[in-house]
């Protein structure tokens, strides 16, 4: 009987051993395969990454993907499975195409002509029997040609006047030597004229031509001006504009919406910081309809003080890409509403479709949004009036953004965030509200994508000047880019704007003269 106790109790023992053992081995394997999980995860974060910047560095920057071309690059097979596409027939309309004739286009019929006849010698308008021939026709032949650009000194000459009889004795209260006043200019006792300060300013501020490469230009041809010059010309003519600078400024925040954005601009000599440290031009494109303003402004640092200070006294809608300083901004500002961009939304879908090798998730997430963009399209070549295109526009908007939305919370489960297509999906549901707000006006559309191609402008510039050496000399930048931009905004030629406004400007004494100087008064004055 104590031997059978004894072997039960061995047993029990031995039992409860193998099932802690047991127990043991199934933690063990299930703490395993969580690593590997986790491990394949970071893999394919990794991996996705170095796919995006493979594709950036070598393939087109345009948001489309074909392929056949990703395909070159991207390696491995791990992704993701497919997610099952909703079978949702989609029409296409084939628009009608004609084949151009072969051969080169035409020139212009508005480009100047000077006409050059060749004709045959007298001799060979007699015909074998006797009689003169008749003209039938003309053969036409065209080139371009090309004149350099033409420089040339405009001497002013002012007659100045004495009496050789009383030397000026006769009438004390006027001067004795008699002569015109000098005409007022941009820059007064400076060899610049207002064709000369406009052509500088394009070229760098629109060409992007540094004022070193003008310099060497001007050399060319054999006339001297120092790109410090020009520097320094920048900046009395910004001095001298700033009354318009004011008015243009209080013109952004006159209309229904205001967009803005920002970008970095080194700056070498910034009292108290390092030259290598980014500073900020920030960009407001608003104003009412038909005077339409870009704002340049140049901070040190991209704190959302620095949009809440501009924005101070402004009520409407801002409309911003995701960057939160801007959340910050008009916290409290009641009378401003925040509106998000889809566009920002989409450029996150297409990393995420150039990182994977299956790129249908992706895909389906650009699908909802070129919806949206498509109605837009479609509803704005109508010109309906303000209350009918609203409607019209949330009428077929709304069951699209439902879809994405229901598509989003059900994916969102299923991603990492860590991944690419998990960061467009958390983007997408954090910013919403402020993306779908673009459906309550008709100013307003779904993307903040006129306000940066204002600044793209600058962004080109930048890769060819590089830095500012100074922070007046950032802000005189500001308010070049300013006119330009809001000139190209209005429809204007900007060399054509400045020259006119150069030749104005230094007769505007009142409030109403810098009034008549803004793009859309200038011409009409």
């Amino acid at each position: 009987m104590q031997l059978e106790m004894l072997d039960a109790s061995v047993r029990s023992y031995i039992d409860d051993c193998i099932n802690e053992i047991k127990i043991n081995y199934e933690h063990q394997i299930h703490k395993l395969k969580n690593n590997v999980i986790e491990y394949k995860n970071k893999y394919l974060d990794i991996k996705e990454r170095y796919d995006l910047l493979i594709y950036k560095q070598y393939m087109r920057s345009a948001e489309q993907l074909p392929v056949d071309d990703k395909q070159q690059l991207l390696f491995g097979n791990e992704t993701e499975p497919a997610e099952p596409q909703e079978q949702e027939e989609e029409k296409t309309e084939v628009k009608s195409y004609s084949r151009s004739k072969p051969g080169r286009k035409p020139i212009d019929p508005r480009i100047p002509r000077e006409v050059a006849i060749i004709d045959i010698p007298e001799n060979d308008k007699i015909c074998a029997c006797g009689a003169h021939l008749s003209r039938i026709g003309v053969e036409i032949k065209e080139h371009l040609e090309f004149v350099p650009q033409r420089i040339f000194v405009k001497q002013i000459q002012r007659i100045k006047y004495a009496c050789h009889c009383c030397e000026g004795t006769a009438e004390e209260e006027e001067p004795a030597v008699r002569i015109a006043p000098v005409p007022p200019s941009m820059i007064p006792r400076s060899i610049s004229s207002p064709s000369l300060l406009s052509a500088i300013f394009t070229h760098k501020f629109e060409d992007h031509l540094p004022y070193y490469r003008q310099e060497k230009q001007f050399e060319r041809i054999g006339v001297e001006i120092s790109r410090q010059d020009m520097s320094n010309w920048q900046q009395q003519v910004f001095n001298k504009l700033t009354p318009l600078f004011e008015l243009l400024k209080e013109t952004v925040k006159s209309g229904p919406v205001i967009q803005m954005d920002e970008t970095t601009v080194q700056v070498i000599r910034e009292e108290g910081r390092k030259y290598t440290q980014d500073s900020y031009m920030w960009l407001a494109r608003g104003g009412p309809p038909g005077k339409k303003v870009v704002w340049y402004e140049y901070h040190e640092t991209r704190a959302g003080k620095n949009a809440k200070d501009f924005l101070s006294g402004y009520s409407g809608y801002l409309q911003t890409d995701g960057y939160d300083g801007y959340d910050k901004a008009v916290k409290d500002m009641p009378g401003i509403i925040h509106v998000g961009c889809f566009a920002h939304a989409r450029r996150y879908f297409f990393d995420a479709l150039k990182g994977v090798d299956k790129p249908e998730s992706a895909g389906e997430g650009i699908k909802h949004i070129r919806k949206l963009y498509h109605l837009e399209d479609e509803l704005r070549s109508q010109n309906l009036d303000d209350q009918k295109f609203l409607l019209e526009r949330k009428k077929h908007a709304n069951p699209i953004l439902e879809k994405f939305k229901a598509w989003l919370l059900k994916r969102v489960e299923e991603v990492p965030p860590s991944r690419l297509l998990g960061k467009a999906i958390h983007y997408s549901l954090s910013q919403w509200d402020k993306m779908t707000a673009y459906l309550e006006s008709p100013f307003l559309t779904p993307d903040n994508n006129a306000c940066e191609n204002s600044i793209r402008p600058f962004v080109l510039g930048r890769k060819n000047w590089l830095f500012c050496q100074v922070p007046e000399g950032a802000k005189s930048s500001c308010g070049i880019y300013t006119l330009i931009e809001t000139a190209k905004q209005n429809g204007f030629i900007p060399a054509h704007y400045l020259t006119a406004l150069f030749e104005k400007a230094p007769y505007a004494s009142t409030p109403e003269d810098w009034e008549k100087l803004l793009p859309w008064n200038i011409f009409t004055a």
